[in-house]
């Protein structure tokens, strides 16, 4: 895959993750604006406010887990992370339970680490528990995410995609390879495993 492509297909995913409510968003405006029951507006206006905040969760979460926040060589708060990981998870069916304190963390190290909770939340289609834990020693950082329920499963282009297999991949499969390509470039050893009603990521 060369970076056109993957870029095109991590484009794709951020549009995918937003479009639904920001499309809230303009419905909720659209009966505001049509609609005269004041009752209505009052719950059109619940679903705008609690859209724009979801889109802006997943705004800063996004920005941070893709993109390129901070100078090469900088240090990341695994403490925020889990204030992003928290508003990307809000108001969803997963229940996040976060065991780790404020430390720092290399950049790549806390996005492998946002991507690899987000890759576990994605393993719960129908809600559940993930609970993210973070190594003792911060000058080595490690985790382990835990994502159960009685219906957590691993589809098989998302488990080809953490081993680096770029056939068939597309917008859907880009962000477990790109937590791949971010544990390769740091020789995290990242792990994937699944069964009955769990699915357990670790790296470090």
């Amino acid at each position: 895959m060369d970076d056109i492509e993957f870029a095109a297909f991590l484009v794709s995913r951020v549009c995918h993750d937003l479009v639904g409510p920001l499309g809230a968003v303009v419905n909720g405006l659209e009966v505001m604006e049509d609609e005269r029951d004041a009752a209505m507006r009052a719950d059109a206006l619940k679903i705008v406010s609690s859209s724009a905040t979801q889109a802006l969760a997943r705004l800063q979460f996004l920005r941070i887990a893709f993109g390129a926040a901070g100078s090469a060589g900088a240090e990341l708060d695994v403490g925020e992370v889990g204030r992003l990981v928290a508003g990307l998870l809000d108001g969803g069916k997963v229940q996040l339970n976060w065991l780790g304190g404020h430390v720092n963390w290399p950049k790549n190290w806390a996005k492998l680490l946002m991507n690899a909770a987000m890759m576990g939340a994605d393993c719960l289609p129908r809600g559940g528990k993930l609970e993210v834990t973070l190594g003792v020693d911060p000058s080595v950082p490690s985790f382990k995410i835990v994502a159960t329920s009685p219906y957590a499963r691993v589809l098989e282009d998302v488990a080809n995609a953490v081993r680096g297999e770029e056939t068939h991949l597309d917008a859907r499969g880009i962000q477990p390879y790109l937590t791949h390509k971010l544990s390769r470039d740091l020789n995290a050893g990242l792990t994937l495993t699944a069964k009955e009603g769990q699915v357990e990521i670790a790296a470090g």
